[in-house]
């Protein structure tokens, strides 16, 4: 009953703080980029207040910039957790352009989108991630490519690391900076999240959206480490493959230390 209520709440709170920021952040988008980078974290630390999720930051919030962020993927839940604590943008997939509701947030978080089938036209996507980086855009890249089981943290794809030597190429940038930010749900009701439970927070890409999200809001009180590990500097030339063997080895020893912290 308790988990019913607050779901109801949530969703009517969200749904209204929506209708009347929505407006704001459209017109912000086209004439104030500050305030439309600022607009989602608002939204964001509402929305997990409202869960009860509680967000535990570890190490130092770059300001280096270009900025490219690097984080290991367990769910949904990940994207207000990151922008609940900074200003950014996302890489999503084309497909979430056609998912009800989440298309119109993700519109409204300056997400980019990218069509992982077309891979003759990988360098474009490059460069349209790399622009925005180079506008002062906060990137953050889920490089497993999807989600995990929030046990381990999976092999990183290269790809889309092209982004950062395109970044250097077309423009008068020396380097950017990658940052490695591990993410682990470790805690509900302020007890540790076991391995048994982990099922709870995680969502494996063949679960459905919409039941997980709603069990999610009814289960309430998770505890999340942000870990910031050490960030790496990189220049045109960088091989794209070194630095994402370079960023799986930083983000799995974060995500390691998080783990025995609240174990």
């Amino acid at each position: 009953m308790a988990g019913n209520l607050r779901l109801v709440i949530v969703i009517a709170v969200l749904v209204l703080t929506t209708l009347l920021l929505a407006p704001v952040q459209v017109t912000a988008m086209r004439f104030h980029r500050p305030l439309a980078r600022a607009l989602p974290v608002v939204w964001h630390r509402l929305a997990l207040a409202l869960i009860g999720v509680r967000v535990h930051v570890r190490g130092r919030v770059p300001r280096d910039r270009p900025l490219l962020i690097v984080a290991n993927h367990v769910s949904w839940s990940d994207i207000p957790v990151l922008g609940s604590v900074m200003a950014l943008c996302f890489v999503a997939k084309r497909e979430v352009r056609s998912w009800p509701g989440v298309n119109l947030l993700a519109w409204l978080q300056r997400t980019v989108f990218i069509d992982r089938q077309r891979r003759h036209d990988s360098l474009g996507q490059a460069e349209t991630i790399a622009q925005r980086m180079l506008d002062g855009d906060t990137i953050v890249l889920f490089a497993e490519g999807t989600t995990g089981d929030g046990h381990h943290v999976g092999p990183f794809k290269s790809a889309l690391f092209g982004a950062v030597n395109t970044a250097l190429r077309e423009s008068h940038v020396g380097r950017v900076t990658v940052q490695p930010v591990a993410l682990a749900y470790v805690g509900l009701h302020g007890l540790p999240l076991a391995r048994y439970h982990q099922g709870k927070a995680s969502w494996p890409g063949d679960v459905p959206l919409g039941p997980h999200l709603l069990a999610f809001v009814r289960a309430g009180a998770y505890d999340v480490e942000v870990v910031f590990g050490e960030p790496a500097v990189v220049d045109a030339d960088t091989p794209r493959k070194q630095v994402a063997a370079l960023m799986q080895e930083r983000v799995r020893s974060a995500f390691a230390a998080a783990m025995r912290m609240r174990a």
